[in-house]
C-alpha cells in the first residue's frame, strides 16, 4: 500500500495545484455571490475527483492480470503512454504560449464563474475534473492503484488520500475565506495576478514533472 501511496501522491499533487480550479476558487471568493457558491463549487470539485479516479481505477481492473511474479506489461504500458501524452500536452502548451506576452486576465469562460450562483458553480466544478489534463491524471492514477494489485479497502483508502491532497488547494481558501473574508481578500487578490502570469509555465513544468514521473513507474514495472 505505501508503494501505491509513493506513486499516487505526486499525481495527486499536480491536481492540488492545477491553476484553472485555482483561479476559478478565487474568482468565486472575490465575487458579489461567494457565499452561495463557494461551497457548492468546493463539493463538485471534490465528488468530480472521486467519480474520475474510481471510474478509472474500475476500468484498470479489466485489464489482463499478470502471472505470478510477471510483470504487469498493460498496466506498464498504459502508464508509459499516459506519460508521453503529459510530455505531448506540454509541449502544446509551451508552444501556445512561447510567443504571447503574460496575460493578466483570465479567460472570459473563467470570468464568468464569478457570476455562478450554487448549481451551475456545482456543474462547472464537476466538469473540470473531464478536462484531458485532468483525464490523463485519473489515468495515471488508476493505473497505478490497479498495479499495487490491493483490496477494495486499500482502494478507497487511497482514494480518499488523493482526493484530500487533489481538493485541499480549493478547499482551504474557500474556508479560510468564508470564515475571514475581510483579511484573506488582499491574498486573494495577490494570488489571482501572479496564477495570470505565470499559469502556462507552472502547467508546462507540472506536466513535464509528473509525465516523467509515470514514465519512469511504468518502466519500472516492466
Amino acid at each position: 500500500m505505501l508503494q501505491a501511496l509513493g506513486h499516487i501522491l505526486p499525481i495527486a499533487v499536480a491536481v492540488a495545484i492545477s491553476s484553472v480550479p485555482i483561479t476559478a476558487t478565487i474568482l468565486i471568493l472575490l465575487s458579489p455571490k461567494r457565499n452561495q457558491a463557494a461551497v457548492p463549487f468546493l463539493i463538485g470539485w471534490i465528488l468530480g475527483i472521486v467519480i474520475v479516479v474510481s471510474l478509472f481505477t474500475i476500468f484498470a481492473s479489466v485489464l489482463p492480470s499478470p502471472k505470478f511474479r510477471e510483470p504487469d506489461i498493460f498496466a506498464a504500458v498504459g502508464e508509459i503512454l499516459v506519460g508521453a501524452a503529459m510530455l505531448v500536452f506540454a509541449f502544446i502548451t509551451w508552444r501556445r504560449s512561447r510567443n504571447k506576452p503574460p496575460s493578466t486576465t483570465e479567460p472570459a469562460y473563467l470570468r464568468a464563474i464569478a457570476t455562478f450562483g450554487a448549481l451551475p458553480a456545482f456543474g462547472i466544478a464537476l466538469a473540470l475534473n473531464f478536462r484531458p489534463k485532468g483525464l490523463l491524471l485519473a489515468i495515471a492514477a488508476g493505473l497505478a492503484l490497479h498495479t499495487a494489485n490491493l483490496d477494495a479497502t486499500s482502494d478507497i483508502i487511497l482514494i480518499a488520500i488523493y482526493t484530500i491532497i487533489g481538493a485541499s488547494t480549493v478547499a482551504v481558501p474557500i474556508i479560510v475565506t468564508l470564515a475571514s473574508p475581510v483579511k484573506m481578500q488582499p491574498r486573494l487578490l495577490s494570488a489571482r495576478t501572479w496564477i495570470s502570469k505565470n499559469n502556462k509555465i507552472v502547467t508546462v513544468l507540472i506536466m513535464m514533472m509528473i509525465g516523467v514521473v509515470i514514465i519512469g513507474t511504468g518502466l519500472s514495472t516492466l
